[in-house]
Formats: structure tokens, C-alpha cells, sequence
């Protein structure tokens, strides 16, 4: 039941429009109901010879009486054409509130599923796949919202229905009223169990389907390894399983509605010939007449459509179920601690200290084990590790991406935790190996949209990124558009514009995290120089595989197996046995070799 409470969250702002939808709706179907009576009472009581009662014989009179209608039926037709023009108005408002309300409904479960993705923790946005989630933001949020917006209506408009035409038939004639219904129990019954029967395989289906949005999304992404490694046909296999699992389990569900709406025909249709036949064998008995007859078929035919039409709502309520399930699923994903407005927002000036912090992503496995250092401002620290020593998990700390339990960290002797998480981003730049860019140009990549951030300050940061003579040799120079994910652009040019994006902040504290390692050594001293001189200011974390990245630090660490087994500066390290003066030898001796090639 809990996921059916959304309901309340997405109607917000749009109750009074869903509300006059569904108003309308009724009243337009009451005025349907109207003028198959009034078809009735004509036939009976203005062409034949039975006298009416009650509001029918009113009606009559406040025309002018039997006599006078007979003589003059088109005012009979101009009463049918004023109700039927009354009916189509109320539906079209109540298509019109219906429509207005489904895409305010569409409007906030979008918003909702956006900001909750935006502030949802940094671990569930590592492990949702891309596709699925994709699919949950667009076709189970349609799903959801044509249900609210049409096939609920549609329910209701069956139930008033057969409310009202029950009212009507019993008091005209209850055994052709319990003929007219002896095969209801059986089409309801048959539409509640498939109902329950489709609402599995819809959510087989689902499933199924956003296994295969994310295998397109997977290779749309990575489409330049899918062709550098051969591996097209490998793929096409992959998506063609993918597309075969699902097309088998919606065929199923198709195949289930094939034999439903069949059977349900057969059926309605022969609840149409028990009315009949038990009206004409009323009719020539004199109980009645042949305008109540006319009403009766009429309403029974109305009726009967809608009521096996309920197959199809319920189906849909089941697959909408399924589709709120899902997206409930997204909106109780975990949030990030300290997204909102609470918190400190103290003056970061960048002095950072680690204190005996131990991290793990699953119990009794820890990444990082009594880490322990600190930095002052303007400081440089640099960490070398071999790949999964934790040196990525200790920055990802830093920033608020990962929550940590053990320990204490502190900036300018406030602990992290306790900080503003957006406060301390906006202080704290990182850039990553694989820096994402958007598909706009290299300016908007820049200043991100920034109406604060001037032409002169991108020109400053990518100087500093050297990066700015080969943004000047592009046609369009600073306008020039990035393709997705910056495939347009070298590697080692998508990472000087990130830390050009970076730069621009004004961040206290800069982290590169093996940023450097597509540019060539000469460029990568360029920046480093660049840094030091327009950043004195500015605490700077380094991690790199290269020695001449790291050896100006003023603290060096050394990370193995989740700990720091060695630290100090680049003389001191350099003198003393461990993975740090392995590395140098190593890259020192293929210095030595390329010299000596040359």
C-alpha cells in the first residue's frame, strides 16, 4: 500500500483539475443515460399509446403534450440534440482537466525522480545501471500517468454506469434487470484474475526491458572500444538474447489479452442475446414495452463494453502498479546525508587532517585501515599507490561522496561530516582520470552555464590547464561543441579542460586524482608550474603514477593494501628502500634509455 501513497506526492498542485476531470466525466455519462430514456419514452409515449409517469409525464407536458409532439417530432430530436450536445461538452471538459491534470501528474513524478537521482548517495549512483534507470524515468513514468490520466477515469465511468443503469432497469423490469446481468459475475471475475495473472508478467516484462535499454545504452557508450576491439558481432549477439528475452515475455502478455478480449467477446455477446430473447418474450407477454425494451438494450450494450473493458483497465492498473513499484523503488534509494541546508558553512581556508579513518564498502572488507595525516594551506600532499591500494576511496572521503564511520576528518578543525555537503564542493574541486564533459561547447563546459564567470577567467584557467593554444587552433575556437562525453576531444585535452572547469571555481582545496596522465611529461610540469604560481594559495592533492608529478610535494604518501606504508618528501623517500624508490629506479632507468636512444 505504501507505493500507492505516491499517488498523493505526484497529484500534488493538479487535485482540483483531476477532481473536475472526473466530475465531468460522471455528468456526462448520467446525460448518455438521459437520452436513451428519453429515446425510451418517445416510443412508447409520444409514437405509441402508454401514458407515462412521474418526471417522463412532466417532460411530456412542459413540451406541450403527446398531441402536440406527435405532430411535431423534431422538437423530440432537438431535445436529444440539446442533451447530446451538453453530454459532449462536459466530455470534452472532462478531457481537457483530465489531460492538464495527467501532465501535471507526468510533470512531478519527473521532478521527483530528478532530484531525488541528483542527492541520492554517490554508492547507489555507481550500482543502478544507466539504461534501467532510464527506462524507469520515461516509460514506467508514462505508464504510470496514462493510467491516472485515462484508464482510471475509465473505471469510474464503469462504475457509475452500472450504478445508474441498474437504478433505472430494476425499476422497469427486474427479471429482464437479473437476465440483462446473469453474466456479469462471470466477465468481472474473469478480469479480476487476469488482472492478478498480467501484473506478473509485467513486471517480467519490465525487467526484461530495461536489460535491454541498458545493453543499448552500454554500447551506444562505449561505441569507439565496440569498434577498436572488433567486437560488433559480439554485441549484436548480446543485444539480440536482450531483445529476444523481452519480446517473448510481452508476447506472452499479448497472447494472454488475445484469449481475454476473445472469451470476453464470446461472452458479451451472448449476454446480449439472453436480453434479447428474454425481452421480446417479455414484450409478447405485455411486461413490457417495446420503448423499455429499446432502453434496456441500449443500456445493457453500454454496459456490457465497459465491464469487459475492465480487462483491459485492470491489466493496465497492473502493469501501472509494477511501473509505480519501480519508480517507488528510485525515490527510496538513500539520500545523501547533509544535502539540504543544514550544516556549517564555515570559511574554508584548506588545512585537512585524517585521523585513524578506516573505510569498507562491504562488512569485514576495508578498503582504507587507520589512515592518519594532515595538510596545511597552500600545501601540496601527493599519493602513489599501485591500483587498488584505496588512494581513489581516501579523495572520494574527502569530498562527502562516501559516508565514514571510523575516524575522524577534519577541515580547518571542523569535522567533515558536520559541513554543509554542497558548501564544502563548492571549496573542495577534484578531477577525475576520466573527467566527464557534457555535449555543449568548450566554453559552456567551462563556466557551466556561470553568468558570473567572465571570458577572461575561462582564458586564465585553461592558461593555467595549458590548454588554451589548442582550444585557439580550433575553427570555432572556445565555441567549438564537444561531442557526448567529450569524444570529439584527445584524451589528454579533456583532461586540461576539466581542470580548467575546476580551476574556475576558485576552489580551496584542488584534487587531481591521476588527472595528468594523458598529457605528455612537458605539459604535465607546465601545469604543475602554472598551479604553483596562480594557486599559492591553494591546498593541492595530487595522485599520479609519475615521480616527477609528485616529487615537489610537501608530504609524499605511500598506499598499500588500504595503508600508508611509507611518507615523507621526495629526498627522503628516494634514500630509503619501498615502493616509492622502486618506482623512481624504474622510470628513472627508462628515462636513461630514452636519453641514451636519442
Amino acid at each position: 500500500m505504501k507505493k500507492y501513497r505516491l499517488l498523493k506526492q505526484f497529484l500534488r498542485g493538479n487535485k482540483a483539475a483531476y477532481i473536475a476531470g472526473i466530475v465531468f466525466m460522471i455528468i456526462a455519462q448520467l446525460l448518455s443515460l438521459v437520452n436513451t430514456f428519453i429515446i425510451g419514452v418517445v416510443i412508447d409515449s409520444v409514437i405509441g399509446d402508454i401514458l407515462p409517469e412521474g418526471i417522463a409525464y412532466k417532460g411530456l407536458q412542459l413540451l406541450g403534450g403527446k398531441e402536440h409532439l406527435m405532430h411535431n417530432l423534431w422538437i423530440c430530436g432537438l431535445v436529444l440534440v440539446f442533451f447530446s450536445a451538453f453530454e459532449g461538452v462536459f466530455m470534452f471538459l472532462s478531457r481537457k482537466y483530465s489531460a492538464i491534470a495527467g501532465e501535471g501528474i507526468a510533470k512531478n513524478i519527473r521532478m521527483d525522480l530528478y532530484e531525488h537521482l541528483q542527492n541520492s548517495t554517490y554508492l547507489y549512483n555507481t550500482s543502478i545501471k544507466t539504461g534501467d534507470i532510464m527506462q524507469r524515468c520515461t516509460s514506467d513514468l508514462e505508464t504510470v500517468r496514462n493510467f491516472l490520466a485515462t484508464q482510471f477515469q475509465d473505471l469510474i465511468k464503469c462504475i457509475v454506469l452500472i450504478v445508474a443503469s441498474v437504478s433505472v432497469m430494476q425499476k422497469v423490469n427486474t427479471d429482464l434487470t437479473l437476465a440483462g446481468f446473469s453474466l456479469m459475475p462471470i466477465i468481472v471475475l474473469g478480469a479480476f484474475f487476469f488482472f492478478r495473472y498480467v501484473s506478473k508478467k509485467f513486471l517480467l516484462a519490465d525487467e526484461a526491458e530495461g536489460v535491454m535499454s541498458t545493453v543499448i545504452e552500454e554500447n551506444l557508450s562505449g561505441m569507439r572500444i565496440v569498434r577498436s576491439c572488433a567486437t560488433q558481432s559480439r554485441e549484436i549477439e548480446k543485444f539480440i538474447a536482450s531483445s529476444l528475452d523481452y519480446r517473448n515475455k510481452d508476447l506472452k502478455i499479448t497472447v494472454a489479452f488475445a484469449w481475454y478480449w476473445g472469451l470476453s467477446d464470446a461472452i458479451c455477446q451472448l449476454q446480449i442475446g439472453v436480453v434479447l430473447v428474454t425481452g421480446i418474450i417479455l414484450a409478447v407477454k405485455g411486461e413490457i414495452t417495446v420503448g423499455m425494451l429499446t432502453v434496456f438494450m441500449t443500456y445493457v450494450h453500454n454496459l456490457i463494453w465497459p465491464i469487459r473493458g475492465m480487462g483491459r483497465v485492470l491489466g493496465d492498473m497492473g502493469k501501472a502498479s509494477v511501473s509505480l513499484g519501480r519508480i517507488q523503488e528510485v525515490l527510496e534509494a538513500p539520500r545523501e546525508p547533509g544535502r539540504d541546508d543544514t550544516g556549517l558553512t564555515p570559511k574554508i581556508e584548506g588545512n585537512i587532517s585524517f585521523e585513524n579513518v578506516s573505510y569498507e564498502y562491504t562488512d569485514g572488507n576495508e578498503v582504507l585501515k587507520d589512515i592518519s595525516f594532515s595538510i596545511g594551506k597552500g600545501e601540496t600532499l601527493a599519493i602513489l599507490g599501485k591500483t587498488g591500494s584505496g588512494k581513489s576511496t581516501l579523495l572520494h572521503l574527502l569530498v562527502g561522496l562516501l559516508p565514514y564511520e571510523k575516524g575522524s576528518i577534519k577541515v580547518d578543525g571542523i569535522e567533515l561530516g558536520e559541513i554543509n555537503k554542497r558548501h564544502l564542493r563548492k571549496n573542495i574541486g577534484i578531477v577525475l582520470q576520466e573527467p566527464f564533459l557534457f555535449s555543449k561547447t568548450i566554453k559552456e563546459n567551462i563556466s557551466d552555464n556561470n553568468p558570473d564567470i567572465t571570458d577572461a577567467d575561462i582564458e586564465k584557467a585553461t592558461s593555467i590547464a595549458s590548454v588554451d593554444r589548442a582550444i585557439r587552433n580550433f575553427e570555432k575556437g572556445y565555441d567549438t561543441m564537444v561531442g557526448e562525453k567529450g569524444v570529439t576531444l584527445s584524451g589528454g585535452q579533456r583532461q586540461r579542460v576539466a581542470i580548467a572547469r575546476t580551476l574556475i571555481g576558485n576552489c580551496k582545496v584542488l584534487i587531481f586524482d591521476d588527472s595528468l596522465s594523458a598529457v605528455d611529461m612537458q605539459t604535465d610540469k607546465e601545469i604543475r608550474n602554472a598551479l604553483r604560481k596562480h594557486c599559492a594559495d591553494t591546498t593541492t592533492i595530487l595522485i599520479s603514477h609519475r615521480i616527477n608529478t609528485l616529487r615537489q610535494a610537501d608530504l609524499i604518501l605511500v598506499m598499500e593494501d588500504g595503508r600508508i606504508t611509507d611518507r615523507g618528501t621526495h629526498d627522503e623517500l628516494i634514500q630509503r628502500e619501498g615502493l616509492y624508490k622502486q618506482v623512481y629506479d624504474m622510470q628513472s632507468c627508462v628515462l636513461d634509455m630514452a636519453k641514451a636512444g636519442e
